[in-house]
């Protein structure tokens, strides 16, 4: 039995849905976005071919025009510019011209399709993606891959995204072309991984194969279709060979300034002020002072799919961070300056850790205060009692609600045939928030009361 739900208030939970009409003809005015593969009409169905023979307006980019040389109506070439199409899309609709929109493989997956059911009704009748067409050609399952598009999108971020996972399936452009990514994982020491590549996929001139990254990134942008998709997959042996990172990196394992190497946030003090932070999985993080760049790959490696900037106004210590950042495979902004200035250029944050004020106590945290977004959170680490009164009374200032922990570190030092407990440093982890209305925690009470 086809049921239809239907939400309590008697509407749709989707106006923009409608179901597949019966028969052959446009039996209404809704534009409709079809699929179409890379062998032009020969991946459409009859109905479809129909459907565009039947209307008064054609509408895709100029290699899908192309396929209907002959074409009667009006033809629209998509340049960019999608509120216009959607715009001109709805008019037409309102004028009662049927129209045909023309899309790449599935319109749903990373084309337009989506976005113009977000603005208007329209039908969609998905083709093949080239990410189906891929796998095929490998002999590979997908529905246990990565899916990502660096297709007009930057690269940055993407080694945090894909480390570990076993398949990862990429949609490029002319600049994140197959050369550029292998070059890029190999930055990052991601020698688990041999690449399929797949041009053209459906097209006469289509050409697949697997390579090396070392080959791979030799080779010239030149030798690949601009029309490509890239997979990765794990060796065989990779996961004897994977690096194993979990939540709390050891000390020693970061590169250091030398020979005084003390300046890193302790690992005990940096899974504790990470979990603090409060991170998601698509937070924008600072670290203001970052050092050794120890907190910002950790937060990284949390918020794959967020954006991690770290600061840092020693010239020998971001270069070590930069050696981490590619050590941990965590792809961060790391620049050099002395906050608050060069905070300007960051995106407002999520949450923010600062491991050093450089002095500029007061002047810092009322530019993060200023920028935080709603729901986010300042993390502070202050080893002496004065940065902590003079943060606590700043967050104050600010309008701020601060959480302290006081964590007293001891490690555990051998002493003959014996276990002795060294202690760390003292350090202050305040936690800092957005004062919640007064009204709004009455109200909650009411609501309890009321329960």
């Amino acid at each position: 039995m086809n049921e239809r739900h239907t939400p309590i208030d008697g509407k749709p939970s989707n106006s923009n849905l409608s179901s597949k009409p019966s028969n052959n003809k446009l039996s209404n005015n809704k534009p409709k976005v079809i699929g179409i593969g890379d062998n032009g009409r020969d991946s459409l169905l009859p109905l479809y071919l129909d459907w565009i023979t039947q209307s008064e307006v054609l509408v895709g980019g100029e290699r899908q025009l192309q396929f209907f040389p002959e074409y009667p109506g009006e033809k629209v070439v998509v340049k960019g510019g999608l509120s216009e199409l959607a715009a001109r899309l709805k008019s037409e609709a309102e004028q009662g011209r049927r129209t045909v929109v023309l899309a790449s493989g599935d319109p749903l997956f990373y084309g337009i399709g989506g976005y113009l059911s977000s603005k208007l009704e329209v039908e969609v009748y998905p083709n093949l993606s080239s990410i189906q067409l891929a796998f095929a050609r490998m002999g590979e399952s997908w529905q246990d891959a990565e899916l990502i598009s660096v297709h007009g999108r930057n690269i940055k971020g993407l080694a945090q995204r894909i480390d570990g996972k076993r398949k990862v399936a990429l949609l490029t452009d002319d600049h994140n072309n197959p050369v550029a990514i292998a070059a890029y994982l190999l930055s990052f020491g991601m020698e688990e991984y041999e690449v399929f590549v797949a041009e053209n996929l459906d097209g006469s001139e289509e050409h697949t194969g697997w390579f090396g990254l070392q080959d791979l990134a030799a080779m010239e942008a030149a030798d690949f279709s601009s029309l490509n998709v890239v997979i990765l997959k794990h060796k065989a042996d990779a996961a004897s060979t994977l690096p194993d990172w979990p939540l709390g990196i050891d000390d020693e394992l970061f590169a250091q300034r030398k020979p005084d190497k003390g300046l890193i946030t302790k690992k005990e003090i940096r899974v504790l002020s990470l979990a603090q932070l409060g991170l998601r999985p698509n937070s924008i993080v600072w670290d203001i002072g970052t050092c050794t760049g120890s907190v910002a790959i950790e937060a990284a490696r949390i918020a794959r799919q967020g954006e991690v900037y770290a600061i840092e106004k020693n010239e020998g210590d971001l270069q070590n961070c930069l050696e981490n950042m590619h050590r941990f495979r965590a792809d961060i902004t790391a620049v050099q300056g002395r906050a608050p200035q060069g905070l300007e250029a960051f995106p407002d944050p999520n949450a923010v850790f600062i491991g050093g004020s450089g002095g500029e106590m007061k002047e810092l945290l009322h530019i993060c205060c200023s920028r935080l977004q709603p729901g986010g959170r300042i993390v502070l680490n202050a080893a002496t009692i004065e940065n902590l009164y003079e943060a606590n009374r700043t967050f104050a200032e600010e309008g701020f609600a601060t959480n302290i922990t006081l964590a007293q570190i001891s490690r555990s030092k051998p002493i003959l045939d014996m276990t002795r407990f060294e202690g760390l440093n003292p350090i202050y982890i305040i936690t800092a928030q957005h004062k919640k209305p007064e009204n709004s925690t009455a109200g909650e009470k009411e609501t309890k009361a009321g329960e």
